[in-house]
């Protein structure tokens, strides 16, 4: 599995794969290509998001079983706006057609993400507007039928 390094977010190398600037030490030209590419298939540019971008690749990978691949550019989305959430639907929605595979893959990337605590701690969730407000009677102050457990009471 390649290594990754934290790179800024330039078409240069978006991902950190170690081994692409190795390589583009062998071909600077190729590389320029590559980045030039890169940058109009999933750069800033576009109607798509550069979030939106991240989970098709992310769906692609996962189907091909490229777990570093898969995590690398879980971690771009999430840089550009992605939630655990949003990321679990992509990795749902490439499992109709990449199959188990996607899924396990996707599933196996986001959890190492979550472990390595890449999302923030879940919040409670706020009272409804139907709950604000309202206190819950006392067992006390309840009606006779509702004291019994259900049962109406006789009178």
């Amino acid at each position: 599995m390649p290594t990754t390094t934290p790179q800024p977010d330039d078409m240069h190398n978006p991902y950190g794969y170690s081994e692409m600037d190795w390589a583009a030490q062998l071909d600077p030209a190729y590389a320029a290509a590559r980045s030039e590419v890169r940058r109009l298939s999933v750069g800033e540019e576009g109607t798509l998001s550069v979030k939106v971008k991240e989970l098709v690749v992310l769906g692609v990978l996962a189907s091909r079983g490229l777990q570093y691949g898969v995590a690398a550019h879980m971690r771009r989305a999430i840089d550009h706006g992605a939630t655990k959430e949003e990321l679990f639907e992509a990795i749902k929605a490439a499992a109709v057609p990449g199959g188990g595979v996607a899924y396990s893959v996707g599933v196996r990337a986001l959890q190492a993400l979550d472990q390595a605590g890449a999302f923030p701690p879940p919040t409670p969730p706020s009272p409804s507007r139907s709950q604000r407000g309202k206190a819950t009677p006392k067992p006390s102050t309840l009606p006779t039928s509702l004291s019994r457990r259900g049962k109406t009471a006789k009178r």
